[in-house]
């Protein structure tokens, strides 16, 4: 049974009202020179929300078109996966920018993917980005206040997906929804954090492990850190990364044990 998240501005409990159902998450349409990381065709038939990559780190307006074309096929819901403007370091390189900077980059990035026709759900940052926001409250204000802006085009409840501190309570100053992810293919510090890529236990790729991870996170709400500690993790969804190369074994190992315990894959948003 899930704790209550303690996180100010958290609605992981709304998002996840009934128990038995849980939202499975990847990375997706992030296509650099036209050349896809991901088998998407496989990932959008497993999982049930998809954040597409908006033109920061990957994607063009071609691979959003493709992309929300598919979501629409498979019923999988679509998310905004915005990133510092970094194509040559996949969004993974903490950029300088100005609050100007990053403003217009985002706007611009949630823009592109509305005019390719996206039914945006919920927004997810990506990357050294997503990170940023997590641990440094001035980006965190920045990215929630674009996500705001575009809650009050589209005229609707708008959540921020991520791990929590300061991007959990930017978006309760913004008036957004915070929703934490878990995630089934990276390592937990003790802290709650993620293992630094490059760092022994970072990332996982054995498709059983991850599925047993995926059960145990569903239906008891805990997840094993490197150090063997257990961590409480309150999250109506759950992330694996499309480039991976054993993203979709793992998506596919995922989503039969889930149906197997009797957890339904469904998108809350």
């Amino acid at each position: 049974m899930f704790p209550a998240c303690p996180m100010p501005g958290c609605e992981c409990r709304r998002y996840r009202e009934d128990m038995s159902a849980i939202d499975l998450n990847a990375d997706l349409g992030e296509t650099v020179d036209g050349v896809p990381t991901a088998d998407d065709e496989a990932m959008f038939a497993v999982v049930s929300s998809a954040s597409v990559a908006c033109g920061g780190h990957a994607g063009d307006a071609a691979s959003m078109h493709e992309s929300v074309t598919r979501a629409a096929r498979y019923g999988v819901a679509v998310g905004a996966h915005p990133s510092y403007p970094d194509r040559a370091g996949f969004g993974r390189s903490a950029l300088t920018l100005t609050e100007v900077e990053l403003r217009a980059t985002l706007d611009e990035q949630l823009e592109a993917l509305a005019a390719a026709g996206g039914d945006i759900r919920y927004v997810k940052p990506h990357g050294a980005l997503y990170h940023a926001v997590t641990a440094d409250a001035a980006t965190a204000r920045v990215v929630a206040a674009a996500v705001r802006r575009l809650a009050d085009r589209l005229g609707r409840e708008l959540p921020l997906l991520g791990l929590g501190g300061a991007g959990s309570r930017a978006a309760e100053e913004a008036g957004l929804p915070f929703v934490r992810e878990a995630f089934l293919d990276r390592g937990y510090l003790a802290d709650g954090g993620l293992v630094p890529r490059g760092e022994a236990g970072a990332l996982l790729d054995d498709p059983d492990l991850v599925a047993r991870r995926a059960v145990r996170l569903a239906i008891d709400g805990v997840v094993d850190a490197v150090d063997g500690h257990m961590l409480a993790v309150d999250a109506p969804s759950m992330c694996l990364h499309g480039d991976s190369p054993a993203a979709v074994a793992m998506a596919r190992a995922v989503r039969a044990a889930l149906d197997a315990a009797g957890v339904d894959v469904r998108a809350p948003w």
